[in-house]
């Protein structure tokens, strides 16, 4: 074998932002329609850490009609000064130099989001061109890059402001080389950040604005003085509160911030969300940590000081005091570690104690200071409490034996041959007719057949326990072979893919949004991980000669039927169900591996989903009726 040549020459030393526009994953995570947002996301950062710092009031993010985006600010401006290490401006060093920012010298910002100081320089790097103005001394100063972060117009002064006027403003275009996916921005997407931006940093005004639509300008202001409380209303807007009022604690201690804003609700799902320098950790963390450990332990004082809970009564759980609470953790940290690269878990071990002291005081003063809310809170925990004991013993029914005989399991289930979940999927499927014709038109070794009668429990309105009790559900639960609740392991799921296949009609749709709930209360692990699918069965049989063609809806049966031949006699049948398709006709459309269309079922915003799910299958009936009444004129396709 010839001996590879490797010395010093074949070390390649990449200058400037080349290493960036090389491995653009590293710096964004992704080049996708996520990593495009991202930009954004670096440029905003700039912006609120000037808030944070108190010098900046104001923000407007612009999408342009040419889709580059402008960043606008009222803070101090970068400096425009030469930088004394690198010898030209420090607004070009800026944004050409990689690890250059005010995050790194120790004065220049007591708290930041953008922890690496790239931000500025990674944006230039993945764009085709970027334009920086700074207002600062009644001057206005402006340079501009192009081809990925090359100095086309060095710092010059353009003109005179009046003094008063501070400020950054920012506009680049992405590089759609790099972007290849989508270089388009989406409203949506930009909106709900802001949003959320505007929550964690009160009295700071955000604008957000889209100029794409000449006929239609979209502007949108978002201010809140409330800050987090403000967020914890949002959330429970469609929600009974238990208390009107909103708990909204805050305290310093060693320079780190913390504040928590929270309210509880009659549901039973908790909803928690803590964020550290404005980055959601929504994986927790230590400030997570220190809040509910206080939490749990205030309560059980409060209710054995106020002889609710007795001597010889077990103590409430975490997971018995968070049923139905709604709370927003937001922590400002001089130097926040982060767990891992995705800055979604903070780990300063320092953290969880002045998060438990912070919130124990301001809490405990709270449940003193107002029985009756304090005793509507622990009586909640304690109904959680009987219901989680109740919740455990209805599992146990739940448990897989190792023939699967458990009650009339057997028989309900038509299991695959393979034993390796890599390889296995189960098909739920609703009633006995869907169910025969799924078993006979599957494949036998790596497809499982489950049918559910009947409709099943809307888990929204449930707790654990009372789910439990529902045949259908306990039957869904032990297939899995996962556990629920505190049990849940989602490496014994028994199956690499679980594949709603429901009718392409209304009931088909109630059963797919019923199943979906209740994935998403108790299995929401398997959702993030890609475990769940929903079956695409066709709308439409298109018949011409011998062929048969299968389509999903009226837009593909057109355009299939104008790419005919003009003298071509074919016959369009609409399909009626699942249950009335012959098992070979349900293998060819729906169940082969190798035709079929499923479309994977994600979480992408469980925040948004949570409020949809509320909204149509929640206590309230109020938010529901008016849903239907706003949507009710887009109805079509009416199975009646």
């Amino acid at each position: 074998m010839q001996e590879q040549h490797y010395d010093a020459s074949d070390i390649q030393v990449l200058e400037g932002l080349e290493a960036v526009r090389k491995r653009p994953g590293m710096y964004i995570g992704t080049t996708s329609e996520r990593g495009l947002h991202h930009l954004v996301w670096e440029i905003v950062d700039n912006a609120i850490d000037e808030a944070l710092a108190g010098y900046c009031k104001n923000i407007e993010v612009t999408i342009n009609d040419d889709n580059s985006v402008t960043v606008k600010d009222d803070g101090r401006g970068i400096p425009t000064g030469i930088h004394p290490k690198t010898g030209i401006s420090t607004v070009e060093t800026v944004y050409t130099i990689l690890h250059a920012g005010g995050k790194f010298g120790g004065g220049g910002y007591k708290v930041s989001g953008g922890l690496h100081g790239v931000g500025a320089s990674v944006v230039n790097a993945l764009s085709s061109w970027v334009e920086v103005t700074v207002y600062q001394g009644g001057k206005v100063y402006q340079i501009r890059f192009e081809n990925g972060g090359h100095t086309v117009k060095p710092l010059a002064i353009i003109g005179d402001c009046p003094i008063e006027r501070t400020g950054t403003t920012v506009t680049f275009k992405p590089d759609p080389t790099i972007f290849t996916d989508t270089t388009i921005f989406n409203y949506e997407i930009l909106r709900k950040r802001i949003q959320e931006l505007a929550f964690l940093n009160r009295g700071l005004s955000i604008v957000l604005v889209d100029e794409r639509d000449k006929a239609e300008l979209k502007k949108e202001t978002f201010m809140y003085e409330g800050g987090i409380s403000a967020y914890v209303a949002m959330l429970n807007e469609h929600s009974t509160p238990l208390h009107e009022k909103i708990i909204h604690l805050t305290g310093e201690e060693d320079g780190i911030t913390l504040e928590v804003a929270l309210q509880y609700n009659s549901g039973y799902q908790e909803k928690i969300y803590s964020f550290t320098n404005n980055i959601n950790t929504y994986e927790g963390g230590t400030h997570e940590d220190g809040v509910k450990r206080a939490l749990t332990r205030i309560i059980n004082n409060y209710a054995r000081t106020a002889k609710i809970l007795k001597d010889n009564d077990d103590s409430l759980s975490g997971e018995d005091v968070r049923e139905g609470l709604t709370m927003i953790i937001s922590c400002k940290h001089p130097n926040p570690q982060f767990e891992g690269q995705t800055k979604t878990k903070l780990g300063n071990s320092e953290v969880r104690k002045i998060a438990d002291d912070v919130f124990s005081e301001g809490f405990e003063r709270f449940l003193l200071e107002n029985p009756t809310e304090a005793r509507l809170i622990v009586e909640k925990s304690l109904t959680a409490s009987r219901a989680r004991q109740a919740a455990r013993k209805a599992r146990e029914l739940t448990r897989r034996k190792g023939d699967l005989d458990i009650g009339n399991f057997y028989g309900k289930l038509t299991d695959c041959k393979s034993k390796d979940p890599k390889i296995s999927e189960i098909f739920i499927v609703e009633g006995d007719s869907a169910g025969g014709s799924a078993k006979k038109g599957r494949d036998s070794m790596t497809q499982a057949i489950l049918p559910l009668r009947g409709k099943i429990l809307n888990v929204e309105k449930a707790r654990l326990d009372r789910a439990l009790g529902n045949e259908e559900i306990r039957t869904i639960i032990t297939a899995f072979g996962t556990g629920i609740g505190e049990e849940f392991d989602i490496s014994k799921l028994r199956y690499d893919k679980i594949i709603i296949m429901t009718d392409a009609d209304v009931d088909g749709a109630h059963i797919r949004v019923l199943l979906l709930t209740l994935f998403y209360r108790f299995f929401k692990p398997i959702v993030e991980a890609g475990h769940v699918y929903a079956a695409q069965p066709p709308l439409y049989r298109i018949a011409h000669g011998k062929i048969r063609k299968y389509v999903l809806d009226e837009a593909e049966k057109d355009e299939y039927i104008k790419n005919l031949s003009p003298n071509t006699k074919y016959e369009v049948s609409r399909m009626k169900g699942l249950g009335e398709m012959d098992p070979e006709e349900l293998n060819e459309t729906t169940m082969d591996i190798e035709k079929r269309v499923l479309r994977k079922i994600t979480v992408d915003d469980c925040v948004a989903a949570d409020s949809v799910f509320e909204t149509l299958m929640g206590e309230e009936v109020e938010p529901r009726r008016k849903f239907i009444e706003e949507n009710a004129g887009y109805v079509q396709n009416l199975d009646i």
